[in-house]
């Protein structure tokens, strides 16, 4: 489910609660110590700062990292945290609720709600700056894992899928390092 969820947030738009000021979406305390107890945790910050930094080591001449850099110029952050555990039960829905609650209108809608009984649930949210998206959260949720994407900044969401295989983000239409084919597996 992760693969599919972060593939959707990149193609809508693409942990410490220490974030840019300009970030109005804030982790809880309690995803730092969510890690202790993880059997694999993803930690990616990259505020304004890191991701010009990032973004210097692009290519000018090449076309495909032209653009990337450009998208990127756009971008104020990218966060993402991101636990998997061998059990059920090791993370709360109240820390979930406590990013949900972060989410209300008139400043953010939320654009896609996938839940299932089996307890995998996908909400993908934007914030709007007039007719322009300016902010993009996912939010995925296992009884084994849990993953929020935040992006902070202008996006583009036809753009920003070419985001995909840059900078630490997930090449879009591969799985476990093969390129899928969009047949479902058996």
């Amino acid at each position: 489910m992760k693969n599919i969820f972060l593939s959707c947030a990149l193609l809508l738009g693409l942990a410490s609660s220490n974030w840019a000021a300009s970030n109005d979406v804030k982790f809880p305390v309690s995803f730092g110590r969510l890690s202790e107890r993880a059997t694999e945790s993803v930690d990616v910050t990259l505020d304004s700062s890191m991701l010009q930094l990032a973004s210097g080591f692009l290519s000018q001449e090449d076309q495909d990292e032209a653009h990337v850099k450009k998208l990127i110029g756009k971008l104020r952050g990218v966060y993402v945290r991101s636990f998997e555990f061998d059990k059920e039960g090791q993370y709360s829905m109240a820390d979930v609720e406590a990013i949900r609650d972060q989410l209300k209108v008139p400043t953010w809608t939320r654009i896609v709600g996938v839940h299932s009984l089996k307890g995998d649930n996908s909400d993908v949210f934007v914030k709007k700056n007039g007719d322009a998206i300016a902010g993009l959260v996912v939010i995925a949720t296992e009884p084994k894992e849990l993953t929020v994407v935040h992006i902070d900044g202008a996006i583009d969401p036809q753009e920003l899928s070419q985001l995909s295989g840059h900078m630490g983000i997930p090449q879009l239409g591969k799985k476990d390092g093969k390129k899928n084919s969009g047949k479902e597996e058996e």
